[in-house]
């Protein structure tokens, strides 16, 4: 499983900048909750081919309030399902007494805890150190997460105590066929879909939302096709977030996203697209993973409901139109085998062994049909494209100066390459290389006008 990393710390020691840094993003919301000081953020980390999940949580200290007590409780429930604790503790303003309580608390958790000394910077490690070593949680590391000073050895640090990694196995070669994850807000119907599609009463159903506490492997096949079905508690809402029930909820989900070949999505077509939908659709797409839309409870709608919810799916989906929309109803079985059936091809297309001479045919055609941009005052040229990886496609195109291809022209490169290769319900990724000077670095080489120039020279002497 992807081992996961809490933030915890007094309010305004900095987890939030640190949380930024190291899943590189400004907004890695998963749970799109307001009052971020309450509620937890999740997102992702890599460092030294190792990947983990962060989970930043709202400060704890001697705050009586109601809110402050809510925010104590997320932190608790972060700390417990989470591997390695990162304590942040704020080198300006010294050890505090309220640093000293969370000492307490972390002790109790029998985990593994890093003391992250921040803001620190322009400071001598030794000298910002000395005053924490007295807590009593071994070396402290001194970083800047403000101006990213010294998270790589913070970063080695959690790398040092993760745990072990399983095993490596090829999930996309697996006999048991492909994972499929089944994964949505609370009381859509995951659990439902899923006793639908293996026959059974397997998974404890509810109209409660948050009945599922833990994610569920299910070995199935259908029409001859062998799959692994995962069952994960929904994201909750942020009334309910407070919940023990939700102990498990979004980390579970974020794993099974990770390690998932295929994703299926669950929408509540009586609560329409919401924020927390579209933040879980975005991470599905930034870790690349094929995808189906599946919209349950559809039979309940009357046929102007349906046009309208039609329409704001087709509005807010837009960035990931490459994926199917299935319209189902778990409850009474109707379009599930449309859904599967969509999974599936949405897994092979992404597994897909693109042909390096048809890749080139359509670059060809499209850089015929639509010449690639000047740039600074030069023609982009793009000669070469080969596949570079699968789960999800990877195109890689070389060319003079490809690196510098704008936006717009990728997004027409890949709109291409996806019609042609007849790519759907999987990302298609490019990536561009420029091509060597190969007289870079070499002293005295001229270019051909100088060399011409000096040609001339030398015949008007003669």
């Amino acid at each position: 499983m992807l081992p996961a990393v809490a933030l915890v710390g007094r309010p305004n020691v900095g987890k939030s900048t640190l949380f930024n840094q190291l899943t590189r993003s400004r907004d890695a919301l998963v749970a799109d909750f307001p009052g971020l000081t309450r509620d937890r953020r999740y997102g992702f980390a890599e460092y030294d081919d190792r990947s983990f999940i962060v989970v930043d949580t709202g400060g704890l200290g001697d705050d009586s309030s109601e809110l402050a007590q809510l925010a104590a409780r997320q932190t608790e429930f972060a700390i417990a399902e989470t591997d390695v604790i990162v304590f942040v503790v704020d080198y300006k303003h010294g050890l505090t007494t309220a640093d000293e309580q969370i000492v307490a608390k972390l002790r109790s958790a029998n985990k593994p805890v890093i003391l992250a000394v921040n803001k620190a910077e322009g400071v001598a490690p030794d000298v910002a150190e000395a005053e924490f070593h007295r807590l009593g949680l071994g070396a402290p590391l001194s970083i800047a997460a403000l101006h990213a000073k010294r998270l790589n050895v913070l970063l080695e640090a959690i790398i040092e105590r993760l745990p072990e990694r399983d095993d490596p196995s090829d999930a996309h070669d697996s006999e048991a066929g492909p994972t499929v994850a089944v994964v949505g807000r609370p009381n859509v119907g995951k659990s439902t879909l899923i006793n639908r599609l293996i026959g059974s009463d397997r998974m404890v159903t509810s109209a409660e939302p948050g009945t599922t506490r833990d994610s569920v492997q299910v070995s199935c096949e259908r029409a001859g096709q062998p799959f692994v079905l995962v069952d994960t508690a929904g994201i909750r809402r942020r009334a309910k977030v407070s919940e023990t029930i939700e102990k498990f909820s979004i980390i579970q989900s974020l794993r099974a996203i990770e390690e998932a070949g295929v994703v299926i999505v669950l929408l509540d077509a009586q609560e329409a697209v919401t924020d927390q939908d579209l933040h879980l659709l975005g991470l599905i797409l930034e870790r690349g993973r094929a995808l189906a839309i599946g919209v349950n409870k559809w039979d309940n709608l009357d046929p102007a409901q349906r046009r309208k919810i039609e329409g704001q799916i087709a509005r807010k989906l837009q960035f990931v139109a490459y994926a199917k929309v299935t319209y189902i109803s778990a409850l009474h079985g109707s379009g599930i085998d449309d859904l599967l059936a969509t999974a599936f091809a949405a897994y092979r297309d992404a597994g897909k062994t693109l042909p390096t001479p048809r890749l080139n045919d359509i670059l060809q055609q499209a850089v015929m049909a639509h010449a690639p941009p000047i740039v600074a005052g030069r023609r982009l040229r793009l000669r070469y494209a080969h596949q570079g990886g699968r789960y999800p496609p990877l195109i890689v195109i070389h060319g003079g100066r490809a690196e510098r291809v704008p936006d717009r022209y990728q997004r027409y490169l890949a709109n291409a390459f996806r019609q042609a290769l007849k790519l759907e319900g999987t990302p298609l990724r490019l990536e561009f290389r420029g091509g060597e000077n190969p007289f870079a670095g070499r002293r005295n080489v001229l270019t051909r006008r100088q060399l011409k120039h000096r040609q001339r020279v030398v015949r008007h002497r003669r």
